[in-house]
């Protein structure tokens, strides 16, 4: 992914704030890759909507109240425009896909020392995330992350209980969607 530097958009944002953004938005490149990696078809697309995700977390800064936790803010910043980006495409692709489900490597980012086994689980859990709905996968994304219910909940936007009882309808579709998948 590429490295965040200052953007080049006219907006009336003094540059202290703009410095705290950029540093904010550096910091947290890796939330923000794991988010658009999970919503892109391709890499190239996940390269494409990290970069709307940064410039779309930056523009939105001044609205930041502080009031959450600053990765709670991104992540609700990150998810709504990765599902913007997908709605967005969806309409000029009119149901084309690409063939390209394999981009995201995940051999790559998985240890060495894990059998061949276990890295095709991790694989095939990949693929039935990849099939899930778009509020789906961003509460499985939240939820590997070790992110705590209620801040899901705040990030989401669905109470606590409602999220308690997706994820638990979740991880039953995601083990049906992987013993079908081998």
């Amino acid at each position: 992914m590429p490295v965040v530097t200052k953007f080049i958009y006219k907006r009336p944002i003094n540059d202290t704030m703009s410095d705290q953004a950029i540093q904010l938005i550096q910091e947290y490149q890796p939330l923000i890759k794991k988010v658009s990696m999970l919503y892109a078809q391709s890499h190239a697309e996940a390269e494409d909507m990290f970069q709307e995700i940064c410039i779309q977390a930056w523009k939105a800064y001044p609205q930041f109240k502080g009031e959450s936790k600053f990765s709670t803010w991104l992540y609700r910043v990150a998810i709504n425009t990765a599902i913007s980006w997908i709605r967005k495409e969806k309409k000029h692709k009119s149901g084309s896909s690409t063939d390209d489900d394999k981009w995201y490597s995940i051999h790559d980012e998985t240890p060495f020392y894990l059998e061949e086994e276990k890295k095709e689980q991790i694989a095939a859990l990949h693929r039935a995330i990849k099939k899930l709905s778009d509020i789906d996968r961003s509460l499985v994304l939240l939820y590997l992350e070790d992110v705590a219910y209620n801040e899901i909940s705040e990030i989401l936007g669905l109470t606590v209980i409602n999220i308690k009882v997706k994820m638990n309808r979740v991880k039953k579709r995601l083990k049906i969607l992987m013993e079908n998948d081998g």
